[in-house]
């Protein structure tokens, strides 16, 4: 008989769980949610207040089997899954999906897996929020009805597969703008004028307080500056203090990782779980930024331990959000006094980020002295500022510095000190520095950043923010890359010794490291939103279903009304929708007339992707359409005729090896070299438009001693198994199976038979997604032929003509269910 069963969510959480209860206490995981609406279109009724339908997920059946066992013959089950919606929600689907008798059933909730805060939970028991569960059905209900009505209406409108989200689609929405708005973007130059200035043998460097627009305005004023003198006209001393930033919420300690640690967001939301789990930190899903009493009383006695007390200064922050529950707490450690806690080198990192954030977050101010000083030049109008700091306190600054996401130095960072210097001094100039400068457009978001203005605008809730990032870049609207920069030419002016030198000098231009950018398709469905289904994708009706939802959790609003609500006028535009023509929404753009063959060139989105098309199919004749796929950075909406003659070039023949021509090209994956039916993809420094013999052979061969290295055996018996070297060390190969090798074998000496059984042995992984791959609409752009993996999506005829045939593939179109 057991006496008490406590569940949780996952086995990390339940192991941690029981080494601080005694032995009348079995802890044991759900892991995760155990039911779900099923994948059909009876999962909600309609007719009837939005009624969901759940069932338990397959992958839980034997788990909801053994636990159902356990609650039977338990005196009290207790039901501790995360003190949040989702939390809450599986901890009433264990209720409904096991018949948990209410009379032994408790439901217990705490921040922190610590001995105290865990028998504090089980002292202080509450029964199931059914209003935070009605709120979490209700966002679950609304996510699937906008789906499955919405995703439907892209298949048949723009292409099969697609898919559109309440929150995701804002999120493709905010990414798309920010990219248009860079594309308007028209770079201005202007002149910045910087001196380097020497005053009692020290160096001084200042900005002059205006800047030049034309070239030759700020030659005139070097002209006016030979033989100048320079001089101290004021020296202002300002006393300021910097305040620590608050501890992390879930957005925040997302936004300083990638920053500081550069960890993507799922990544961060991963290591985080793990360090709860393991009871290091407390929960991470929060947008509160409260500190516990007893937590600020631990930091100030860790501060004090550790710096002294006039490094103490507790503090409770007042969360900005509307919707933040200031009963929770940050993100902060479990014991401030830990500083070791983790062998895993990201754990120990992301633990040593919000220690050190929660404890500057309770320390004293830093107490800087600004000093700006304003220099004049005989004759002139024009000033120099120069500027500088002085940390006289350090305060929080000796434990931690919050980044910024501007690409700039803040104006607010801390400057270096400047020499010693007095009003009316004089000063020598050294040189004096105009350097062409342009503007730039907003950057591109990053996961972090863009996480940071969903927040802003109200948009998703700590739960929600990492898998909306990783949804968009999986479902192929948005490619988190690095872009290179294009090369700028850029003039600097120099006056030193009363001579002006002018330099033309080049630079990088809009290089972008793991930054997102939205695909066309993501430009062509956002456009459609936009245009057909304005409510659903507008930004304030997504924050205003967030406080809706909101309203629900605290027992303020019934959640079938809000659905209704919702639902009613979303319907009658989905149905509007159905009189759209799919062309008017495919975003094709015709480019002109190629000068050479007088035919039209049109860029078009098809099933592998954007492409552009010279000619059009004649009926009667053999004149075939030819076409060849964008490059990678480039949109249909934005492309030149130009750009997609270029484009019309490829593929072409680099050159012979091995008595073989070797083929440049651009595929669904990129640009690639092909050579005796083998495909070998181009790096980013090698243009297929240029990339010569040379290099193509050397890709070749690299590519053939990598993989010879990975090769350790083979079995001319059974092709189907070999022995590999691979990323975390040798494996065996089965056909489509991979193997683990047991320690203490020598992977070159396996024979055969051992390589079956260890394989016979090693049972097959499940499938993972559980989504039916639908099928391909018919192709808008036709292929030659179905193709290896490398090959263009949108493949080019070749021949010596622009019209030469290139075979039209058809496929079935599955229609929308």
């Amino acid at each position: 008989m057991i006496k008490n069963l406590v569940i949780v969510e996952s086995p990390a959480k339940a192991k941690t769980i029981e080494g601080y209860l005694g032995k009348d206490f079995v802890v044991k995981s759900s892991f995760g949610h155990v039911r779900d609406l099923p994948k059909d279109n009876n999962a909600i009724d309609i007719q009837n207040g939005f009624k969901p339908t759940y069932v338990v997920n397959p992958d839980k059946r034997e788990v909801i089997s053994q636990l159902k066992k356990l609650a039977k013959e338990a005196e009290i089950v207790w039901l501790a899954s995360d003190e949040d919606r989702e939390g809450e929600a599986i901890s009433w689907h264990l209720s409904e999906a096991l018949n948990l008798n209410e009379a032994k059933t408790r439901r217990i909730v705490f921040r922190e897996i610590t001995k105290n805060a865990i028998l504090n939970a089980i002292e202080n028991p509450r029964t199931i929020d059914t209003n935070l569960v009605n709120a979490q059905q209700a966002r679950r209900v609304l996510d699937r009805l906008v789906g499955f009505e919405l995703s439907p209406v892209l298949w048949k409108k723009i292409k099969t597969g697609l898919s559109a989200g309440r929150v995701q689609s804002v999120a493709v929405r905010v990414v798309v703008e920010r990219e248009r708005e860079i594309e308007r973007h028209k770079a201005v130059s202007s002149y910045k004028v910087v001196a380097q200035l020497e005053a009692g043998g020290k160096r001084l460097e200042a900005e002059l307080n205006t800047r030049f627009k034309t070239q030759a305005e700020a030659e005139d004023f070097l002209q006016r500056c030979i033989g100048a003198s320079y001089s101290i006209e004021s020296l202002e001393k300002k006393p300021t203090k910097r305040t620590p930033a608050p501890p992390f919420t879930t957005s925040t300690l997302q936004q300083e990782a990638s920053r500081k640690l550069s960890f993507s967001v799922a990544q961060t939301m991963t290591v985080a779980q793990r360090l709860y789990e393991a009871g290091k930190i407390s929960y991470m899903r929060t947008d509160s930024v409260n500190l516990s009493q007893d937590a600020m009383t631990a930091a100030a006695a860790e501060i004090s331990r550790t710096f002294g007390e006039n490094y103490v200064k507790t503090r409770q922050y007042k969360t900005k959000s509307k919707s933040a529950q200031e009963a929770h707490e940050s993100i902060r450690p479990t014991d401030f006094a830990a500083i070791q806690v983790s062998s895993d080198r990201n754990e120990q990192r992301l633990y040593d980020l919000i220690r050190k954030r929660a404890i500057a977050s309770q320390m004293a101010d830093a107490e800087i002295e600004k000093t700006t000083v304003s220099i004049i030049i005989s004759g002139q109008p024009e000033k120099l500022i120069a500027t500088g700091e002085v940390i006289r306190f350090e305060g929080f600054l000796k434990v931690y510095t919050e980044s910024t996401d501007d690409e700039e130095i803040a104006d607010d960072d801390v400057k270096g000190m400047l020499p010693p210097l007095q009003e009316g001094k004089s000063l020598n100039l050294q040189r004096l520095q105009a350097t062409e400068r342009y503007s730039r457009p907003a950057p591109r978001y990053t996961e972090a950043s863009l996480v940071k203005k969903l927040e802003e605008m109200g948009i998703g809730r700590p739960s929600t923010y990492a898998p909306t990032i990783s949804t968009i870049q999986k479902r192929g609207y948005v490619e988190k890359d690095n872009r290179e920069g294009k090369e700028r030419p850029y003039n600097v002016l120099t006056l030193e010794n009363d001579q002006i030198s002018t330099q033309k000098k080049t630079e990088m231009a809009g290089a972008e490291k793991a930054k997102l950018f939205p695909t066309d398709i993501a430009m062509v469905v956002t456009d459609f939103l936009v245009s057909h289904f304005e409510s659903v994708i507008d930004y304030s009706f997504t924050a205003r279903v967030e406080e809706e939802f909101d309203e629900i959790a605290a027992g303020k609003k019934q959640w079938d009304k809000m659905l209704d609500t919702f639902y009613s006028s979303f319907h009658q535009t989905i149905e509007t929708s159905a009189s759209v023509e799919r062309s008017s929404v495919s975003g094709a753009r015709e480019l002109g007339v190629d000068p050479v063959s007088g035919m039209k060139v049109i860029a078009k989105l098809g099933r592998f992707g954007p492409y552009v098309q010279l000619g059009e199919e004649v009926e009667g004749t053999d004149a075939k359409p030819v076409y060849a796929s964008l490059r990678k950075g480039t949109f249909i909406e934005s492309i030149t005729l130009e750009q997609a003659l270029e484009l019309f070039k490829l593929p072409r023949i680099v050159g012979e090896y091995e008595g073989k021509d070797m083929k440049a090209a651009i595929g669904r994956f990129g640009p690639y070299i092909q050579h005796n039916s083998k495909f070998y993809s181009l790096p980013k420094d090698l243009d297929p438009l240029l990339v010569t013999e040379p290099e193509a052979v050397a890709l070749i061969e690299a590519k053939r001693k990598a993989d010879a290295e990975k090769m350790i055996k083979t079995f001319p018996e059974n092709p189907e198994v070999t022995v590999l070297n691979g990323r975390f060390g040798p494996y065996i190969c089965v056909g489509k199976k991979n193997v683990k090798i047991p320690k203490g074998q020598e992977p070159a000496e396996l024979t055969l038979e051992q390589c079956l059984a260890l394989a016979e042995a090693t049972p097959d992984k499940p499938a993972r997604g559980g989504f039916k791959k639908k099928a391909a609409p018919a192709a808008d752009a036709p292929a030659a032929k179905k193709t290896p993996a490398k090959k263009t999506a949108a493949k080019k005829s070749t021949g010596t003509t622009k019209t030469a045939a290139a075979k039209k593939s058809t496929t079935t179109k599955k229609k929308a269910s």
